[in-house]
């Protein structure tokens, strides 16, 4: 039986390197955004993980066959074919924009984009205007938590424009992210509905992820059906 001896001394030395394996590290504490993102055009800056910039502008909507009323809207509206006194301009002069922070970390290791993209939480705020450039103070007025370009913003007119800006703000990340090759990326990313042609798509569901128990345990049961087929094996041969 010196075979038996042998295996089981070789699955409790392959089980206990495996089940020794450290799980994912947790993080200790708060991410950092890596420095001021800024809106160089506006002088408009945060300290989180992202910036959002706005833009609307007043324009015509058709809202019935000879019905017309004015909205704010972020994409232009074309009214090529609306009635007379109905024009809308011919673009936005100011575009949207959105950045992101390329220098986050977590605890000293980069996060992962789609940690910010994910887990990221777009939240408006009012930014300080003590940077606006002299030329667009000529033509930007404060109103709400942003901007506007009506003398009266009471009465806006059509062709006027309205800025205002977001700040991309993360959650505690503890139990969302781990490391994995020295970047936090997020632990269960969400599943991403299969699409079939011609039927409504369904939401796909997410295999089931290993824990840390899990991950501790599968070393032994595979180790144990190693030995099991190798006895039986050795005992099958031709001599025994």
């Amino acid at each position: 039986m010196k075979w038996a001896a042998g295996l089981a001394a070789l699955w409790l030395a392959v089980g206990t390197a495996f089940a020794q394996e450290p799980l994912a590290t947790m993080p200790e504490g708060p991410p950092r955004s890596g420095g001021e993102l800024l809106d160089r055009e506006f002088g408009v800056g945060t300290d989180q993980f992202g910036l959002d910039r706005r833009v609307e502008m007043y324009q015509w909507l058709q809202v019935g066959v000879d019905r017309y009323e004015k909205a704010w809207k972020a994409a232009l509206v074309d009214s090529s074919g609306f009635a007379p006194g109905h024009r809308n301009p011919d673009a936005i002069p100011l575009e949207s924009r959105r950045r992101w922070s390329d220098e986050a970390t977590l605890d000293g290791k980069p996060l992962d984009p789609t940690v910010l993209k994910i887990l990221g939480r777009w939240e408006d705020f009012r930014p300080s205007f003590s940077r606006l450039p002299g030329n667009l103070s000529a033509t930007f007025q404060p109103e709400g938590d942003g901007l506007i370009s009506s003398e009266n913003p009471l009465d806006p007119q059509i062709g006027d424009l309205r800025v205002s800006w977001r700040e991309l703000v993360l959650p505690p990340l503890a139990g969302k992210v781990e490391l994995v090759g020295g970047v936090w990326r997020v632990a269960n990313p969400p599943a991403v509905p299969a699409r079939r042609p011609g039927r409504t798509a369904e939401p796909a569901l997410a295999a089931p992820v290993a824990t840390g128990n899990d991950r501790r345990w599968w070393p032994w049961l595979l180790g144990g059906l190693v030995l099991v087929v190798a006895g039986a094996w050795i005992r099958r041969r031709p001599g025994r």
